[in-house]
């Protein structure tokens, strides 16, 4: 890996991409901190020490929403929106249709990806807004209305910071390397370790430091190992006329990967878990008895230390995991497709036995990464039970998943520029 960064920064033209995207990411840690007026600190600061799903949200954003900066929606929203599409994509014939037209049908769901970026970037800055509002005491500095100038100028300004993160991930994946979303997601999950770090640097340990160490490098290796995962699948192609050409037959494979939905399960199970207890915390304070004892209870069920939460925290995600696999991946699509092109897999007929064998395929290999992403997921928590000293420490799950697959995504990237100017006198 080393010696391939520093191949990297020999080459001029590989090492200006790089020094573009440090550039975008050091403009982004810039607009992190620039505050958008009209909200109390300390008040802001008691809020997100006790909301773990705005501290979720604000893992992503590196530190934006709690700061209360102008890009402090970071790119949820076009997270939020991303996944719509994908869903949307799987149940409207006319979207399926779209995907399948190649390049220029990839490229106008990037371009209605975009559009709903924007309303749901307004919906989620006026949510965030009104449930500032409505604290005790309120975080919000002033009225909050929709006939407000100061309140129409927040939401403007926070949807404004999260079109331009979008812009800025679009310029990396144009002019740099990598994915430019995967890359403002890692950026603002790299910047909380330095403050994490610190926090544990005050009451040091070294026991727990050490469990951390080898937990982290356990978990660093499982991650590249799964997520490289594949199940190699042999297709063989047949000798075919189209028109005067006869395309001389061949033999290929199918990449199956282990873990084809990548951290979006974790995503729903953690929104779902987060959820309840978010909207009981609200009537702790209520007057009537029942209705207080009962937001406890759920309260104290959904606590991210308890081992209720913990379990149904990896049901959860294994169960998503093959929720969102059943729509990314369509055995009948792909059955269909090798059959137009003449493609069969040998010792299965072609058709619905291909498709039959496709499924099974996928859901066995599935379980391995459900299960993955499970312990990813819930790991963290449990070594915060087993050491309370690591839980200002860790990542967590989700961001550690986000940050080693950034890192071995870039890096493929890397060498793979290097090897077409190996072979450039080829290619001419």
């Amino acid at each position: 890996m080393f010696e391939s960064l520093l191949n990297a920064f020999r080459a001029p033209d590989i090492r200006r991409r790089i020094i573009f995207v440090l550039g975008i990411l050091i403009v982004f840690r810039f607009l992190a901190h620039v505050p958008v007026p009209g909200v109390d600190k300390t008040q802001l600061a008691e809020f997100f020490a006790g909301n773990p799903l705005f501290g979720l949200l604000d893992l992503f954003s590196g530190g934006g929403l709690s700061n209360f900066s102008i890009v402090g929606l970071g790119v949820n929203p076009y997270i939020n929106a991303s996944i719509i599409m994908q869903l949307m994509t799987g149940v409207i014939p006319s979207l399926q249709a779209l995907q399948r037209e190649g390049e220029y049908g990839r490229n106008k769901i990037n371009q209605y990806t975009r559009y709903l970026s924007v309303p749901m970037a307004i919906l989620q800055a006026y949510g965030f807004l009104a449930l500032l509002n409505i604290q005790d005491p309120p975080v919000l500095v002033g009225e909050f209305s929709l006939a407000s100038f100061t309140t129409l100028t927040q939401i403007a300004t926070l949807v404004a910071g999260s079109v331009a993160l979008m812009w800025l991930g679009e310029l990396i994946t144009e002019k740099g390397i990598g994915n430019g979303i995967s890359f403002i997601i890692f950026a603002g999950i790299v910047s909380q370790a330095p403050g994490a770090l610190t926090n544990f640097a005050a009451n040091p340990n070294l026991t727990s430091l050490f469990v951390f160490a080898i937990i982290g490098l356990v978990a660093v290796a499982a991650i590249i190992y799964i997520q490289e995962g594949q199940r190699r699948i042999p297709i063989q192609y047949a000798s075919r006329v189209r028109g005067r050409r006869m395309y001389q037959g061949g033999q290929t494979f199918l990449p199956l990967r282990v873990n084809q939905a990548g951290v979006i399960p974790i995503i729903f199970a953690v929104s779902i878990l987060l959820f309840p207890s978010q909207i009981a915390s609200y009537f702790t304070t209520s007057e009537v008895s029942v209705v207080a004892d009962v937001s406890r209870g759920i309260v104290s069920f959904f606590d991210q230390r308890s081992l209720p939460y913990i379990i149904l925290y990896f049901l959860l995600t294994v169960g998503f995991t093959y929720f969102y696999t059943a729509f990314t991946f369509k055995p009948d699509e792909t059955a269909e497709q090798l059959r137009k092109n003449g493609g069969f897999i040998p010792g299965i007929r072609p058709g619905r036995p291909t498709q039959d064998y496709l499924a099974r395929v996928v859901f066995r290999i599935t379980i391995a990464g459900a299960l993955f992403l499970g312990i990813v997921a819930v790991a963290p928590l449990v070594a915060g039970l087993a050491f309370p000293e690591l839980a200002n420490v860790a990542l967590g799950g989700t961001g550690l998943l986000i940050v080693v697959s950034v890192v071995v995504e870039t890096m493929k990237q890397i060498e793979a520029q290097l090897m077409m100017r190996n072979y450039e006198g080829f290619i001419r």
